[in-house]
């Protein structure tokens, strides 16, 4: 879509290669599920406790990873265990890395259009219960995308699967002078982990 997305893409290609074989081996449960189901619709709703930061991430790269390799019938959502907003440095981050981001509405927790591809449908970012009326309602795997949403969240008895998949959470550089290039690692870690997950489909 842009040059910055295909100059990231190489980036996290490049950044697969530094994936262990003990998180490989937590990835490939990813792998299966959605390996046992390639002839069908598979919705994913990554979850994390406030819905800010990882689980728009992994919602946004595991929706970009599957569409590069051809799997149009994945859809990503996001969710949490409490509604705050998408924290800015997220869009930020995101446009830096060559995605087209619009805020459609303001407000304590704004709606933004994520655009990754030209002929694609954009995703939809904002803060949000993971059984939220916008997400699936029956028969998708529930990503958690950090420890304290896996702990804290009910078991989900209309998730087809539940799997953890656990990101250190960039908060803690929040207001440091590192805080943009923490920001740019942590989503290109989170990008090349959904890319491996979605080239061994």
């Amino acid at each position: 879509m842009t040059s910055n997305i295909t100059n990231t893409i190489s980036e996290i290609k490049e950044r697969m290669n530094l994936i262990s074989d003990e998180r490989k081996h937590e990835l490939d449960k990813m792998v299966q599920f959605i390996k046992v189901r390639e002839n069908q619709e598979i919705d994913l709703i990554f979850i994390c406790v406030h819905n800010s930061r990882r689980s728009h991430l992994s919602q946004v790269w595991a929706q970009v990873a599957a569409h590069h390799h051809g799997l149009l019938n994945v859809n990503c959502y996001s969710g949490g265990t409490e509604v705050t907003a998408m924290y800015p440095m997220i869009s930020e981050t995101l446009k830096n890395q060559g995605l087209v981001v619009q805020e459609l509405s303001e407000g304590a927790n704004p709606v933004y259009s994520i655009k990754y591809h030209a002929n694609a449908h954009p995703i939809i970012g904002f803060s949000k219960m993971y059984d939220d009326r916008f997400n699936p309602q029956n028969d998708f795997g529930a990503i958690m995308v950090c420890s304290a949403a896996d702990d804290n969240c009910p078991f989900i008895s209309t998730a087809a699967k539940r799997i953890l998949l656990s990101f250190e959470d960039p908060k803690a550089s929040d207001g440091t002078a590192e805080q943009k290039a923490v920001y740019h690692d942590r989503s290109l870690q989170i990008a090349s982990e959904f890319f491996y997950v979605f080239s061994k489909v």
